[in-house]
């Protein structure tokens, strides 16, 4: 399940994911919410991952089209992702794929949340 996180400061997009996700999650949530941010040529974006499951079988695609068009057709508008997790294996791998995403990228903890809030901000 992925949910919007409607209290963040101007400009920042925020997005809340645990369980298992699906393709209707990137359809119907995430990738509107990407596309919103991009359009305001700085996307900055918060994302909280919270008991991560994986995904379901039909969301791998979507994944791979999300982050594709992120990467090749999106890619100047991103200006900061922060991932907030205490989910480990999720924290080690976006740390070693971050000269990949677009733009600037830091991993926080679950603690360091509110710092997350405000560099994403910044």
């Amino acid at each position: 399940m992925i949910e919007r996180i409607e209290d963040l400061p101007d400009g920042v997009t925020g997005l809340r994911a645990g369980g298992t996700l699906t393709k209707d999650d990137y359809v119907r949530v995430l990738e509107p919410a990407l596309q919103e941010g991009v359009e305001t040529g700085s996307l900055r974006l918060l994302f909280e991952l919270d008991d991560f499951e994986g995904l379901a079988e039909e969301a791998w695609i979507e994944d791979v089209k999300t982050g594709l068009k992120a990467y090749a057709k999106q890619r100047k508008a991103w200006h900061r992702f922060a991932l907030v997790t205490d989910v480990e294996w999720v924290a080690k791998a976006t740390k070693g794929f971050t000269w990949l995403i677009p733009g600037e990228a830091k991993v926080f903890s679950v603690a360091e949340g509110e710092a997350a809030r405000a560099w994403v901000a910044g």
